[in-house]
């Protein structure tokens, strides 16, 4: 499969590089000379210097009739432009980064089918959607659906008060209809089996059945009180959105911005919040404002460095909860190891969005875990695959890769070695991402 990616930035680079390791023929479009020498000296990737929207660029053998192309300039308008021109040089799909509500708020249709933008990809409203999906979870540190809503994933950080620690994990009764689908380690991924234990600071997921694990998810949170109070650092994009989703959930937000048109325009949306204009720096104001009284913390500025210094004073400060958005991946694990809480990469959210799309066709849905060291999939079992009809013991999957879930006519069950996986049945599978690939081709998906 040949996929062009025109303007590598930030989150164009993510996504490049998450492509290229997944052994995709990656070709790369960028004006910046300079950009582009960085790309082709670090990626597996064929760099191309050159305007994406120019019929010069598009024209290229090894542009035209790309399988997918992926708009990620800076330009929401170039990349519209970009994707419709793409398509009439024989572009199977398209993917353009759009960030202005304005032009996916009402018309999807218009994007579809007049600027043949197949998917628009809003990295900001992503973001949003995670940390809102994880704060409505106070205990997990990832929570991802999977067969409709009908089996969930929970990932949470164990501590000394989890019933099951250090029981070889065939002694631990869980309830029924719940797996432990994976153990991180000291950022090393475990796939469990029955001599494994669980450890104290172990990132653990959990999967089965959505109420079930809604219920077994309590056990985790009565450490923690009702949220009701979220202290809010940064009024951007992503600030916004997540502030109008947490008003409309009855959450109170505070929010804090030195930008004083970004504060204006949040206080006009908000019906219980409160926007204030100032330095989230500022420790009198933190105080003054009641950090310590915050049930989570926040911090979304367009800084890495800054939300990371913000974090660490809101702990200090009492905050009892706090997550930070960043945008380099490579930063989550040291996050973690200081002291925050939540680390989220805007990047490989935004990656994993992209790659849901590219392995489009048996794949349902893709969850990027632990910084993309490892991979939560829901697959179709395509006719005729090697695996249809198989039992799991015997399916000869790849190693570091676990079954985690399968429906079958719609029922969702949490399998054991003799389940079979039958054509037509969908499956949830947990591995590490270096062997995702092995994992799709078992499955048919080419």
């Amino acid at each position: 499969m040949r996929i062009v990616v025109v303007g590598v930035g930030k989150t164009g680079y993510s996504i490049a590089k998450l492509l290229a390791d997944g052994d995709y023929d990656v070709v790369v479009v960028e004006q910046d000379e300079e950009r582009r020498q960085v790309i082709k000296d670090s990626l597996d990737v064929l760099a191309i210097r050159g305007n994406g929207c120019s019929p010069e660029v598009l024209s290229l053998p090894e542009v035209r009739n790309a399988d997918v192309f992926i708009a990620m300039t800076d330009s929401d308008e170039v990349n519209m432009v970009a994707c419709r021109l793409a398509k009439a040089y024989g572009a199977r799909h398209t993917v353009a980064r759009i960030r202005n509500e304005g032009y996916t708020a009402k018309d999807q249709e218009l994007l579809s089918k007049e600027l043949k933008v197949d998917l628009n990809l809003n990295p900001e409203r992503i973001t949003a959607n995670e940390i809102n999906h994880v704060l409505m979870t106070p205990a997990a540190l990832d929570v991802d659906d999977f067969a409709n809503g009908k089996v969930r994933m929970f990932g949470t950080r164990l501590t000394e008060s989890f019933p099951y620690l250090n029981k070889p994990l065939k002694d631990v009764k869980l309830p029924e209809g719940i797996l432990i689908a994976m153990l991180f380690r000291n950022h090393q991924m475990i796939i469990p089996h029955g001599d494994d234990v669980m450890q104290v600071g172990d990132n653990v997921y959990f999967i089965g059945h959505q109420q079930v694990i809604q219920e077994f998810a309590e056990i985790f949170e009565k450490r923690y009180e009702k949220l009701e109070r979220v202290l809010l650092i940064g009024a951007g994009r992503a600030g916004r959105m997540l502030a109008n989703m947490l008003d409309k959930e009855g959450i109170f937000v505070k929010v804090i911005d030195q930008d004083e048109e970004r504060c204006r325009q949040l206080s006009e949306q908000l019906n219980n919040g409160l926007v204030l204009c100032g330095d989230g720096t500022d420790i009198d104001l933190l105080m003054e404002e009641g950090v310590s009284e915050a049930d989570c913390m926040i911090c979304l500025t367009d800084d890495d460095k800054l939300n990371l210094l913000l974090a660490l004073l809101g702990k200090h400060l009492g905050a009892k909860k706090t997550i930070v958005r960043v945008a380099r991946s490579e930063y989550v694990d040291i996050m973690e190891k200081v002291g925050v809480d939540i680390v989220l990469s805007s990047r490989l959210l935004s990656a994993a969005e992209v790659m849901r799309f590219v392995r489009r066709g048996g794949v349902v849905s893709v969850a990027l875990l632990e910084g993309a060291k490892a991979e939560a999939m829901e697959l179709n079992v395509e006719p005729g695959c090697k695996v249809a009809g198989k039992s799991l013991i015997k399916a000869d999957l790849p190693r570091d890769c676990l079954v985690c879930g399968i429906v079958h006519h719609d029922v969702a069950f949490v399998p054991n070695g003799h389940s079979v996986m039958n054509s037509g049945d969908r499956v949830i599978v947990f591995a590490k991402s270096e062997v995702m690939q092995d994992v799709i081709d078992c499955f048919g998906n080419k």
